[in-house]
């Protein structure tokens, strides 16, 4: 009997990729979810928040269509930024003014989509972390 995963389990995928701290814990993470059916791909990406929202987006979409996790469709591209916007608009009060850096973490599972942000977000070392999470259902 093949297991069927909900909003949930792909939410918790997408924060697992987020939070990986190297391409090899990513690559490793990867492979233990497509193991269950569920692609991933994660993004490393930073800067000043406010100037990047647009570029983060973009990352997210070409990354997911790089890793097979979306085609080349503007519905499911539509998705994918749609769910990246949501989460970085949970983290924008959090963020306005300062400077972000960490990884966005994209999972899908059938009709699931969900991109997690995870940055430490502040100015030189006095950092604060924030996560954010968005999810679409195709």
């Amino acid at each position: 009997m093949e297991a069927h995963y909900g909003s949930r389990e792909i939410a918790v995928a997408a924060i697992e990729i987020a939070m990986t701290d190297s391409r090899e814990k990513e690559k490793l993470v990867q492979e233990e979810l497509k193991k269950k059916g569920i692609r991933a791909a994660g993004v490393d990406c930073g800067g000043e928040f406010q100037s990047s929202i647009s570029k983060i987006i973009e990352r997210a979409v070409v990354s997911a269509k790089r890793e097979g996790i979306i085609n080349d469709s503007h519905i499911e591209e539509g998705a994918v930024a749609g769910a990246a916007h949501e989460a970085l608009m949970q983290i924008n009060s959090k963020a306005m003014g300062l400077n972000i850096g960490g990884k966005i973490g994209i999972a899908r599972y059938n009709d699931h989509i969900t991109v997690c942000v995870f940055f430490a977000i502040g100015i030189l070392h006095l950092n604060d972390i924030s996560i954010g999470l968005g999810h679409r259902a195709l």
